[in-house]
């Protein structure tokens, strides 16, 4: 057991956790909101501190990483855990576990493990990685000195103070929004009382320069609504730029919704052009293996550069990060 970090002492053996935005205040001997930091004797503690329910090799595309290490391995890990409470969540056996479980691993280990399976990356991902902050730090100070980069895929709920301390390890981060961010949707369908924090969580690892990807759920019927997705892509492009690929996500029922059915092509296909016309420059389609919108091209010649099918690459065209028949510069970090 491991003591946790970002927290404060209170009255009555009280405690504030400050990881994410729920700020949780813990009454002695109870857990807070997710169910992975416990108030010991007035400390908090975090109870997943190497207790990893996954441990997998992944290609980074499965994240979904397009534009950082592109055909890379990513050794990808997780604990139980979860701040949200998704009505579709496709891992809600871990997420939304209360038992602590998991086999025990250290940071070297990990690290270790990285280097023996050619893995350049540690992805923290499945479940909230702010789950496994305390261990993330630790492994991720570890893994930079093999250079070993670390990427979070998280649903972007940290707070400023947990941004800032998780930046000094913290290479990218794919942030996955659901709905275009529709807060009546976060409420009802994901327990979340406010998604102000996830902007302001968003433009905090920009200026902290964490690499970003954004991907968004598009839930039919309930979440697909093409003018809020249309503000979100404006924002996207105002406050990140241009260059910042986003990703349009077909739901599959899962979890509570089975009722509904897997997101129609034709909806993802709207909500691409709808991105487009905003002013995004790279733009893709997610769980629709051989879409044309799984490839990376140049936004000013139109260059096929990178070929995907899927999690996989089957090609990349690219020359010192520019398109090898225009020059044009791309926003990519090649391994």
């Amino acid at each position: 057991m491991e003591e946790a970090m970002l927290w404060e002492p209170l009255k009555n053996k009280k405690v504030q956790c400050y990881l994410c935005a729920r700020r949780c205040i813990i009454d002695e001997s109870q857990r807070g909101f997710c169910a992975v930091r416990e108030n010991r004797r007035g400390k908090l503690y975090t109870l997943v501190f190497g207790k990893l329910t996954a441990v997998n090799v992944d290609p980074i595309e499965k994240k979904p990483f397009f534009h950082y290490y592109p055909g890379s391995k990513a050794l990808s890990v997780a604990t139980v855990g979860c701040n949200f409470r998704c009505d579709f969540c496709c891992n809600a056996a871990l997420s939304q576990s209360t038992k602590i479980i998991g086999e025990n691993y250290t940071p070297e280990q990990i690290v270790q493990l990285a280097n023996e399976k050619g893995c350049k990356v540690i992805a923290y991902t499945y479940n909230e990685p702010t789950m496994q902050f305390e261990f993330a730090y630790k492994t991720g100070k570890l893994a930079h000195r093999y250079n070993i980069k670390n990427v979070f895929v998280t649903n972007g709920y940290m707070t400023e103070d947990a941004v800032k301390k998780i930046s000094r390890i913290l290479d990218a981060a794919v942030v996955d929004v659901k709905a275009s961010l529709d807060p009546e949707f976060y409420l009802k369908h994901m327990g979340v009382p406010d998604v102000n924090p996830i902007y302001d969580c968003i433009l905090q690892m920009k200026k902290q320069r964490i690499f970003l990807e954004i991907t968004n759920l598009i839930v039919p019927q309930i979440g697909d609504d093409i003018e809020r997705a249309s503000q979100l892509t404006e924002w996207i492009v105002n406050e990140l730029g241009a260059d910042v690929p986003y990703h349009v996500l077909r739901f599959s029922p899962d979890y509570k919704l089975l009722q509904l059915p897997p997101t129609p092509v034709s909806t993802l296909e709207r909500h691409i052009d709808t991105a487009r016309r905003s002013g995004l420059r790279y733009v893709y389609i997610g769980n629709v293996w051989g879409h044309d919108n799984e490839n990376t091209y140049c936004f000013n010649c139109g260059k096929l550069l990178i070929k995907r099918h899927g999690f996989f690459v089957e090609e990349i065209n690219l020359v010192n990060n520019r398109c090898p028949a225009c020059g044009f510069r791309i926003n990519v970090v090649i391994e």
